[in-house]
């Protein structure tokens, strides 16, 4: 008598090891619609008692349902959709997902692999289409290969960075019969771990720095890094700020932090950057949306880069100590260097300049006389809503509002797009966070423009007695879009105006033709009783249709390719940048350096031929008191050479020197003429920024 391996069991189809496979992953909920392609896998999945489908309206929305599920809880998101226009709906949801470092595996159904190249009905090549979006596709023509390409999905998904993944499985697979052979479980893999020289390389600059910050992105909250990213800022005293996508992975209400960064980032958060002279960067991107024009961002910084992904590092802003691994180990271990070497920072004046712009520059916006205000209304939800609510956006003014009044205490209070910056997307997400938390109280944020992307949604929420509250911040227009029409078009509003025409929907009826419960909220006083008449729903969605006024801007901004020094607190107002704590620093350096003779009245430059080496040189000239009265530069073998000559008025210029040579990328620096030095006294409040 034959005996059977004991990882094979008897003969079942391809779409039933399908379902196997991923009961055995640990998957527990699928979002996805069927079509003939799939149709095997639908029918076998009708018997299993361990997974939970919700049937979407849109296969697009099933990618961003297990994107919201996947944010919310780390796990892997999963959706099912059918071949042809059912996979390419889902490259959006796959491109979104990929550019934030989602994990989430999509299965999609093909036609049988005798028809591949035929042109067949339905046939599109979803690996071909989704390879610059994803991390890895996998093309299934074989039922004996189910159960690997999903074990090896699912682990591709969420090791290292997280990403998306296919598998594209034919039809005949799923229909095939085959002897289930269960994939063999993955070794844990250790995470990457950088040298030691390099953690003690980050300490050193750490030392020897006086404005510190650490600039902390969705890097950290993916690799679950909030209580190192605590602990080393709270033993080092370095200030913080968190983007988007990191807003959460460090209190909001802490001391330390600074807030948000960016386009529409807090005065504080973008002076911290563009005053730094030390970032130490985690899980960050550099985003073009916190740079702002990359040559002049952060001029006077050297960059301690922590990332898991080291084609990150160095990409757009070069690393003088990259330190490649995961955040949550190499903050720990930098905490751990510097608790025992026991080195004290005393950042006290750095942090107190911060917290002075965090008073003065706290966004302000003015109330209606007889209406609502967008600001005003997250305000109060803020503060009414559940103390661990978790939030959801849409993408636009909504988002930045959100961002900026919404109390964010916790790793993945937030989910939003970002990279992509995904409109549409807020009911989904929510109903994919509320059915990875249950017990949490999720609002979906919206604008009125994103939520009638999709709305449908609505009746899966029903018929899934999912209960998201909904916010629909109802200014009758693309909001973001009439912004920079109004800043930048001359207030030219081309097609950003949804009711223009009296074709805007009532959102109360709308949202009770769903079979959910609507309200209106119109005024001030209406606010609580809307809002916690929302949080009674316990079974059904409530949507709340908020009617703000079409004119509202988010401010702060800094003007799109403009740089992070011309940010705006309001139409033609800027912030004054306080330079007392340079003036400090240069003092007490000045009074450890024995500067022999005079200020130079030129000074030679060599440096790497990168891209911010030249505005880093030039704002270091400013920033030691002095003036380039003009500039000659030469670039050839991958160097470029400057000279730089001074105004006869300048001084200090033995501290220039030095600092130059601290600069990264500076080769070589040397004085070349020198004159009677001046007491350090001109730098004033323009000095900076």
């Amino acid at each position: 008598m034959t005996i059977p391996s004991p990882r094979h069991t008897e003969q079942i189809s391809g779409a039933q090891a399908l379902v196997q496979s991923l009961e055995l992953v640990g998957a527990e909920v699928i979002f996805g619609l069927p079509g003939g392609a799939i149709l095997p896998a639908y029918d076998a999945l009708i018997d299993s008692k361990r997974l939970r489908h919700v049937l979407v309206r849109h296969e697009q929305c099933a990618g961003h349902a297990a994107r919201g599920y996947a944010q919310a809880t780390g796990n892997v998101g999963v959706c099912l959709v059918t071949s042809g226009p059912g996979a390419t709906n889902l490259v959006t949801p796959l491109a979104d997902a990929h550019r934030d470092s989602i994990p989430l595996v999509a299965i999609t159904g093909q036609v049988p692999s005798t028809a591949i190249g035929t042109d067949a009905f339905q046939e599109i090549d979803v690996l071909g289409i989704t390879l610059p979006i994803t991390k890895h596709g996998f093309a299934v023509t074989n039922a004996e290969q189910i159960p690997a390409a999903i074990a090896d999905a699912f682990r591709i998904a969420r090791t290292g960075r997280p990403g998306p993944v296919v598998v594209d499985v034919c039809k005949d697979a799923l229909l095939a019969d085959t002897p289930f052979t269960k994939p063999r479980a993955p070794t844990p893999q250790a995470p990457t771990m950088c040298d030691e020289g390099l953690l003690r390389s980050a300490l050193k600059l750490l030392s020897s720095a006086a404005r510190p910050v650490l600039y902390v992105g969705g890097g950290a909250i993916l690799g679950e890094a909030a209580p190192e990213l605590l602990r080393f800022a709270e033993h080092a005293g370095v200030p913080v700020v968190t983007t988007l996508m990191g807003l959460g992975v460090f209190p909001d209400s802490h001391p330390l932090h600074m807030g948000m960064p960016g386009m529409h980032g807090s005065v504080a958060a973008v002076g911290a950057l563009q005053q730094a002279d030390l970032l130490i960067a985690v899980g960050v991107r550099f985003d073009d949306r916190v740079t702002g024009q990359l040559s002049t961002f952060a001029p006077g910084a050297k960059v301690v880069h922590i990332d898991i992904d080291a084609t990150e590092v160095s990409r757009i802003r070069h690393a003088d100590v990259p330190l490649v691994g995961d955040c949550k180990q190499v903050l720990g271990e930098l905490h751990r260097l510097s608790a025992a070497a026991a080195v004290r920072h005393d950042f006290t004046a750095w942090t107190r300049i911060l917290q002075g712009y965090q008073k003065t520059y706290r966004p302000a916006y003015e109330q209606p006389a007889d209406g609502l205000s967008a600001p005003g209304v997250l305000r109060r939800l803020s503060e009414l809503a559940a103390p661990d609510a978790v939030y959801v956006t849409g993408v636009g003014q909504h988002q930045m509002w959100t961002a900026q009044c919404i109390g964010f205490e916790r790793p993945r209070s937030l989910i939003t797009s970002g990279g992509l910056g995904t409109m549409g997307v807020a009911v989904l997400t929510a109903m994919g966070a509320k059915l990875a938390l249950p017990e949490r109280e999720v609002w979906a944020i919206d604008g009125d423009g994103c939520f009638q992307m999709t709305h449908q949604e609505l009746a899966t929420c029903v018929a899934e007695r999912i209960p998201i509250k909904i916010a629909v911040i109802n200014n009758g227009s693309y909001g973001m879009v009439r912004q920079w029409q109004n800043l930048f078009y001359d207030e030219r509003y081309s097609h950003s105006e949804l009711n223009a025409v009296g074709a805007a929907p009532d959102f109360v009826r709308l949202a009770e033709a769903y079979g959910c419960v609507g309200l209106r909220c119109t005024t001030v006083d209406e606010i609580d009783e809307v809002v916690r008449g929302a949080q009674e729903i316990t079974d059904i969605p409530a949507v709340i249709d908020f009617q703000v006024p079409a004119n509202e801007l988010v401010w702060p901004m800094v003007g799109p390719g403009a740089s992070n020094d011309d940010i705006a607190i309001a139409r033609g107002m800027s912030p004054r940048w306080d330079a007392s704590i340079v003036r400090e620093e240069v003092i007490t350096r000045n009074s450890s350096h024995e500067l022999v003779g005079a200020s130079p009245r030129a000074v030679f430059v060599v440096a790497r031929d990168t891209p911010y080496v030249v505005p880093r040189i030039t704002a270091t000239v400013r920033r030691c008191g002095l003036t380039i009265d003009r500039m000659s530069l030469e670039s050839h073998g991958g160097r470029q050479y400057l000279d730089l000559f001074l105004e006869p008025s300048g001084d200090r210029g033995g501290t220039l020197v030095d600092s130059l040579r601290d600069l990264a990328d500076v080769l070589e620096c040397n004085a070349k003429a020198r004159e009677e030095s001046h007491e350090y006294e001109r730098l004033g409040h323009n000095a900076i920024g």
